[in-house]
């Protein structure tokens, strides 16, 4: 007979093999649409450089160019569409190689030596960490296809326009080349800035405090949010592990202030005592009935409380609905 354990690993093990079927059939469409699409982009490319090659005028050359761009726009977004399915049938894969794994421990093991509450709450916290990934792996690929993606991809028309007007109005072909360089330098610094998102170096450079600063100031000039950085402690490395938990839940609590709360001004507090280490985030937007926050979706600061708590800490949150927000959390970071 299966006790209550193994029923709960079964059903999210169906669960999870349901959702791999369907991410395999909607990888073999996307393949199917894919092929079609690198057909249409190739016939397209053929035709822009048929047109290049009879010397056509400018504006000729410019509605080749257009269709060219936008069959490039869309063979990428479907790439992108390809490689977060392939990417979901790889975390799937993972988690159903753990909930194999746990029934097989589950069924080897007396019921008595891990409890139903504690295997499913570390269920329910493993699948917290992968659903996180993966929401800031889709972030963060949304934003390079709306940013630098499209960007680069207009660099290509603005140059190929460029060197078309240098023997037809070198002047139009000089603000072409001006244009070019703006955007290449502002694209330049959204880039620097997604990596310093993705892993900022200085953090395992110089540490936890300088990196939170750094990332306040860059912050602020990209918001416009009143960001600051207070410490009171004694100033100093900490465990790399802990180094990067605490930079990436200020960094998930600045977001939700400057996506959610509407807040003008953000307050973060670093109290680096000899065996505790506590972050507070303040903010004065319009705060939240912390109770919303058991049917919410913010995978964010459920994964903040739980690793605080693996990590011997806690979390709290005092808030209401016009006062703004507190959030803080500690973890043990002893001397």
């Amino acid at each position: 007979m299966l006790n209550n354990e193994s029923v709960d690993y079964q059903t999210e093990l169906d669960e999870t093999q349901r959702a791999l079927r369907e991410i395999n059939l909607m990888i073999g469409q996307s393949q199917g649409e894919l092929a079609k699409l690198t057909q249409r982009n190739t016939a397209i490319s053929s035709h822009l450089q048929q047109v290049q090659k009879q010397g056509a005028g400018v504006e000729e050359l410019k509605m080749a160019y257009d269709s060219a761009l936008d069959a490039q726009q869309r063979l990428f977004v479907m790439r992108g569409q390809l490689e977060k399915l392939q990417n979901d049938k790889t975390h799937l894969e993972k988690y159903t190689t753990i909930l194999e794994k746990s029934m097989s421990t589950a069924g080897d093991s007396p019921s008595s030596t891990m409890p139903a509450s504690s295997s499913k709450n570390q269920m329910a916290g493993i699948e917290m960490i992968v659903n996180a990934q993966e929401a800031e792996r889709q972030r963060l690929s949304r934003q390079m296809h709306d940013g630098p993606a499209q960007a680069l991809s207009n660099f290509i028309l603005q140059t190929e326009i460029a060197m078309r007007l240098l023997d037809v109005d070198s002047a139009q072909a000089k603000n072409e080349l001006g244009d070019l360089k703006t955007s290449a330098m502002s694209t330049f610094q959204k880039v620097r800035n997604f990596i310093f998102e993705l892993r900022p170096m200085m953090l395992d450079d110089l540490g936890l405090i300088p990196t939170l600063r750094k990332y306040a100031d860059a912050f602020k000039e990209q918001t416009g949010l009143d960001v600051s950085v207070t410490v009171s402690g004694v100033e100093r490395r900490l465990e790399s592990y802990l180094e990067v938990m605490v930079f990436r839940a200020v960094q998930e609590l600045l977001g939700n202030a400057a996506r959610h709360s509407q807040a003008t001004m953000v307050k973060v507090q670093v109290d680096l005592g000899n065996e505790v280490l506590r972050i507070t985030v303040d903010d004065n937007g319009k705060g939240f009935d912390p109770e919303t926050l058991k049917e919410s979706t913010n995978l964010g600061l459920k994964l903040i409380r739980e690793r605080a708590e693996i990590l011997g800490g806690s979390f709290d949150i005092d808030s209401a609905l016009g006062a703004g927000a507190r959030i803080s959390f500690s973890v043990q970071a002893r001397i």
